[in-house]
């Protein structure tokens, strides 16, 4: 279901950096210095991804990571009012992040992280609360598998043999 080869080309992708980090080696002539960048895209219409890049240089960091963010795409399931179809609890790591849908109105509300996530995204309408660990990249990364996870109220009732009135009463 969520596992199809989705064709990038076709998307008008954002991007953000979510995180930079500086990170060294110790090697026997001194440090070397290298870069992280975490960065998200998304095109605003249900499909998102993330990507970890890692350079000596920042643009170059942030470029190797938006390349990869592009691979992992995935489509998330919305509703009516641009909010996800069901609460869920994406974790990864020792993050979880806590996906609770929203009224129209209600705007996004959530953290740094999870926030680029659900705009990237798409999602207007959306509370989100981390849980355990705060780390900018496993926040990043449970928000995305629980979007991943979402069904729509159609595949519940084709997986359970219902109608889509039984399973939204």
């Amino acid at each position: 279901m969520k596992n199809t080869i989705i064709d990038v080309s076709q998307l008008e992708l954002n991007d953000k950096v979510v995180a930079i980090k500086r990170v060294t080696k110790t090697v026997k002539g001194g440090r070397n210095m290298r870069f992280t960048a975490l960065v998200v895209v998304g095109d605003g219409n249900g499909h998102v991804g993330a990507g970890l890049g890692k350079a000596v240089e920042i643009p170059e960091a942030i470029r190797k990571g938006k390349e990869d963010a592009m691979k992992h795409i995935i489509t998330v399931a919305l509703d009516e009012n641009n909010s996800i179809t069901h609460d869920f609890i994406g974790k990864y790591g020792a993050a979880s992040v806590l996906l609770k849908r929203a009224a129209a109105g209600t705007g996004i509300i959530a953290g740094g992280p999870a926030r680029n996530v659900c705009e990237l995204a798409g999602i207007k309408n959306i509370r989100t609360k981390c849980l355990g660990s705060n780390n900018k990249q496993n926040v990043v990364l449970a928000t995305i598998e629980g979007l991943r996870q979402l069904k729509t109220p159609e595949e519940v009732a084709r997986n359970r043999g219902k109608s889509v009135e039984e399973i939204l009463s």
